[in-house]
Protein backbone atom coordinates (compact mmCIF):
# COMPACT_ATOMS: atom_id res chain seq x y z
CA UNK A 1 0.00 0.00 0.00
CA UNK A 2 1.25 3.53 -0.81
CA UNK A 3 -0.86 5.15 1.23
CA UNK A 4 1.25 3.01 4.23
CA UNK A 5 4.46 3.48 3.12
CA UNK A 6 4.35 7.18 2.52
CA UNK A 7 2.58 7.57 6.47
CA UNK A 8 5.76 5.05 7.68
CA UNK A 9 8.07 7.85 5.46
CA UNK A 10 6.15 10.84 7.38
CA UNK A 11 5.07 11.83 3.51
CA UNK A 12 1.54 12.97 2.72
CA UNK A 13 0.26 13.72 -0.61
CA UNK A 14 -0.19 17.50 -1.36
CA UNK A 15 -3.41 18.76 -2.61
CA UNK A 16 -3.37 18.50 -6.82
CA UNK A 17 -2.53 21.12 -8.89
CA UNK A 18 -4.41 22.93 -11.28
CA UNK A 19 -2.43 23.54 -14.67
CA UNK A 20 -0.91 26.09 -15.73
CA UNK A 21 -1.71 26.23 -18.96
CA UNK A 22 -3.79 24.90 -22.15
CA UNK A 23 -2.91 21.19 -20.96
CA UNK A 24 -4.51 18.56 -18.62
CA UNK A 25 -2.98 17.13 -15.83
CA UNK A 26 -2.70 13.64 -16.83
CA UNK A 27 -4.20 11.38 -18.94
CA UNK A 28 -4.78 7.79 -18.98
CA UNK A 29 -4.75 6.16 -22.38
CA UNK A 30 -4.05 2.33 -23.61
CA UNK A 31 -3.00 0.70 -20.48
CA UNK A 32 -0.46 3.97 -19.20
CA UNK A 33 -1.32 7.50 -17.22
CA UNK A 34 0.99 10.30 -18.67
CA UNK A 35 1.58 12.92 -15.62
CA UNK A 36 2.35 16.75 -17.47
CA UNK A 37 5.35 18.14 -15.95
CA UNK A 38 5.09 18.67 -12.04
CA UNK A 39 6.45 21.69 -9.83
CA UNK A 40 7.72 21.64 -6.83
CA UNK A 41 6.07 23.94 -4.45
CA UNK A 42 6.48 27.69 -5.66
CA UNK A 43 5.68 29.78 -1.87
CA UNK A 44 4.69 32.94 -2.07
CA UNK A 45 5.72 36.68 -2.43
CA UNK A 46 5.98 36.77 1.80
CA UNK A 47 7.46 33.06 1.79
CA UNK A 48 9.50 32.66 -1.16
CA UNK A 49 10.42 28.92 -2.31
CA UNK A 50 14.04 27.78 -1.60
CA UNK A 51 13.17 25.82 -4.71
CA UNK A 52 13.22 28.96 -6.99
CA UNK A 53 16.07 29.75 -8.56
CA UNK A 54 19.43 28.31 -10.29
CA UNK A 55 21.10 25.11 -9.15
CA UNK A 56 24.58 25.73 -9.13
CA UNK A 57 24.24 29.47 -8.27
CA UNK A 58 21.32 30.05 -5.67
CA UNK A 59 20.04 26.14 -5.50
CA UNK A 60 22.36 24.24 -4.05
CA UNK A 61 22.37 20.01 -5.16
CA UNK A 62 20.85 18.83 -1.85
CA UNK A 63 18.00 21.15 -2.12
CA UNK A 64 17.37 20.45 -5.84
CA UNK A 65 16.88 16.78 -4.78
CA UNK A 66 14.75 17.39 -2.31
CA UNK A 67 12.57 19.21 -5.27
CA UNK A 68 12.77 17.02 -7.48
CA UNK A 69 11.08 14.49 -4.54
CA UNK A 70 8.38 17.19 -3.77
CA UNK A 71 8.08 16.90 -7.59
CA UNK A 72 7.82 13.15 -7.30
CA UNK A 73 4.65 13.67 -4.75
CA UNK A 74 3.23 15.78 -7.13
CA UNK A 75 3.07 12.92 -9.73
CA UNK A 76 1.72 10.70 -7.03
CA UNK A 77 -1.07 13.03 -6.15
CA UNK A 78 -1.67 13.35 -9.63
CA UNK A 79 -2.04 9.88 -10.43
CA UNK A 80 -3.94 9.13 -7.30
CA UNK A 81 -6.87 11.81 -8.72
CA UNK A 82 -6.59 9.64 -12.01
CA UNK A 83 -6.28 6.00 -10.29
CA UNK A 84 -9.61 7.71 -8.25
CA UNK A 85 -6.98 6.78 -5.43
CA UNK A 86 -6.54 2.92 -6.44
CA UNK A 87 -2.51 2.79 -6.09
CA UNK A 88 -3.07 -1.23 -6.55
CA UNK A 89 -3.67 -0.38 -10.29
CA UNK A 90 -0.04 0.59 -10.58
CA UNK A 91 1.91 -2.14 -12.54
CA UNK A 92 5.26 0.05 -12.91
CA UNK A 93 6.70 3.19 -13.40
CA UNK A 94 8.08 3.49 -16.84
CA UNK A 95 10.00 6.35 -17.60
CA UNK A 96 10.67 9.72 -15.78
CA UNK A 97 11.88 13.06 -17.34
CA UNK A 98 13.41 15.44 -15.05
CA UNK A 99 14.13 18.97 -15.81
CA UNK A 100 16.95 21.05 -14.23
CA UNK A 101 17.32 24.78 -14.28
CA UNK A 102 21.03 25.17 -13.76
CA UNK A 103 23.85 27.11 -14.79
CA UNK A 104 26.07 26.13 -17.98
CA UNK A 105 28.85 24.47 -16.64
CA UNK A 106 26.48 22.27 -14.11
CA UNK A 107 26.86 18.27 -14.82
CA UNK A 108 24.65 16.62 -12.05
CA UNK A 109 21.76 16.51 -13.46
CA UNK A 110 21.28 12.71 -12.66
CA UNK A 111 22.17 13.50 -8.94
CA UNK A 112 19.53 15.98 -8.99
CA UNK A 113 16.74 13.83 -10.61
CA UNK A 114 17.48 10.98 -8.21
CA UNK A 115 15.34 12.91 -5.68
CA UNK A 116 12.22 11.71 -7.47
CA UNK A 117 13.70 8.07 -9.07
CA UNK A 118 14.15 7.03 -5.39
CA UNK A 119 11.37 7.64 -3.77
CA UNK A 120 9.49 5.73 -6.59
CA UNK A 121 11.82 3.05 -5.78
CA UNK A 122 11.19 3.34 -2.00
CA UNK A 123 7.65 3.29 -2.76
CA UNK A 124 7.19 1.17 -6.20
CA UNK A 125 10.27 -1.28 -5.41
CA UNK A 126 11.10 -3.18 -8.43
CA UNK A 127 8.06 -1.58 -10.06
CA UNK A 128 9.59 2.01 -8.99
CA UNK A 129 12.52 1.10 -11.04
CA UNK A 130 12.05 3.15 -14.05
CA UNK A 131 14.06 4.09 -17.64
CA UNK A 132 14.60 8.68 -17.19
CA UNK A 133 15.72 11.59 -18.79
CA UNK A 134 17.97 14.37 -16.76
CA UNK A 135 18.71 17.42 -18.54
CA UNK A 136 19.63 20.74 -17.77
CA UNK A 137 17.62 23.91 -18.88
CA UNK A 138 17.98 27.53 -18.69
CA UNK A 139 14.57 28.53 -17.49
CA UNK A 140 11.51 26.90 -15.97
CA UNK A 141 8.12 27.49 -15.26
CA UNK A 142 7.27 29.74 -12.42
CA UNK A 143 11.45 30.04 -11.56
CA UNK A 144 11.44 26.70 -9.83
CA UNK A 145 14.75 24.84 -10.70
CA UNK A 146 13.32 21.32 -11.24
CA UNK A 147 10.40 20.06 -12.82
CA UNK A 148 9.37 16.26 -13.32
CA UNK A 149 7.31 13.90 -15.75
CA UNK A 150 6.10 10.37 -15.53
CA UNK A 151 4.68 7.88 -17.51
CA UNK A 152 2.90 4.81 -15.46
CA UNK A 153 1.97 1.65 -16.50
CA UNK A 154 -1.37 0.17 -14.84
CA UNK A 155 -2.70 -3.17 -14.42
CA UNK A 156 -5.28 -4.05 -16.82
Amino acid sequence: MIEVRLKAMGLNLPQVAAPKGSYVPFLVSRGHCFVSGQLPPTGSPDSPSPYCGTVGVDVSIETAQVAARQCALMILAQLGAALEGDFERVARIVRLGGFVRAVPEFTAHPQVVNGASNLMIELFGDAGRHTRAAVGVSSLPLGVCVEIDAIVELKT
